[in-house]
């Protein structure tokens, strides 16, 4: 990688993290620009020269977390002694459960964060967001050889969207639990372990069943 390839890197990721510092407290529709702009050390215009919209950074974000994320996927590939159906849904509950922002960010409007992004900034999370999908296949396929193609492409299919519920259904503030309250609403609060650890059981459950 060359200096300005270097440079030009290194502003994108000083841009992401100032970005991602203001989500700690503010929502997505109350940070602008000029909010990233001034925690940065160059000039809020200079951010336009790497993202053309704010969607553009809450997506660059969304795919460094999507790679983090794929990281803790391959280690859990990569093991060499077996893994009951308990032990993989521990380890896989617990690499979300590692992953706070990641779940946060799946929380947001998809649609309009990708509606305003360009092509190849698009293209880029889709291949972090693929690259996520096929290792947990590649995952099911390695522990689970009785999972066929059609039933790995379920668990998929099933698991993914589950995912961009966990965090409104884990993190939830007093005045959401006293609403809940006085409506009448029973509702259990689980933590992100528990709440993805009991859904993986439950599919790899359902499949053992129909593999059977």
């Amino acid at each position: 990688m060359n200096s300005v390839s270097e440079l030009t890197m290194a502003r994108k990721n000083e841009i992401i993290a100032a970005c991602r510092q203001l989500y700690q407290t503010k929502s997505f529709r109350e940070i602008t620009i000029k909010d990233i702009g001034a925690a940065t050390t160059f000039t809020r215009t200079s951010i336009y020269n790497y993202f053309e919209t704010k969607e553009e950074i809450f997506l660059a974000m969304h795919c460094q977390e999507y790679q983090l994320w794929c990281a803790e996927l391959e280690t859990i590939l990569h093991r060499e002694s077996e893994i009951r159906a308990d032990e993989f849904a521990d380890v896989l509950a617990k690499s979300l459960q590692n992953r706070p922002f990641l779940l946060k960010l799946m929380s947001m409007n998809h649609f309009d964060m990708e509606e305003n992004s360009r092509p190849e900034m698009l293209l880029e999370f889709k291949e972090a967001y693929g690259r996520s999908m096929a290792l947990i296949s590649e995952c099911l396929k390695k522990f689970f050889p009785g999972f066929t193609e059609g039933k790995t492409k379920q668990f998929i299919y099933i698991f993914f969207p589950f995912m961009f519920g966990i965090y409104p259904y884990t993190t939830v503030t007093e005045k959401q639990k006293k609403a809940m309250q006085e409506a009448g609403v029973d509702f259990i609060y689980q933590s992100v372990y528990e709440i993805t650890y009991r859904a993986i059981k439950i599919l790899l459950a359902k499949e053992g069943e129909e593999n059977g």
